[in-house]
């Protein structure tokens, strides 16, 4: 099963940058949508190679970590 993360990057100005990895297709936006709610407005959206992809049904975990 391929692991799905979302890396998060706080900039010394607040600045927000979100990555998904390893999440497929679109519903890689449904993520990117939630995120830009969380932290108030976005500013730029990329899609990556990955939003091409076709998603594989697999079970889903969520695996929290913080990075100091």
């Amino acid at each position: 099963m391929a692991k799905e993360e979302i890396e998060i990057e706080i900039s010394p100005d607040g600045k927000v940058k979100a990555r998904t990895i390893g999440i497929k297709g679109p519903r890689c936006l449904d993520v990117a949508e939630l995120l830009a709610r969380i932290v108030g407005r976005e500013e730029s959206r990329e899609l990556t190679s990955e939003y091409y992809e076709t998603e594989a049904h697999t079970e889903r975990h969520i695996d929290v970590q913080q990075q100091r």
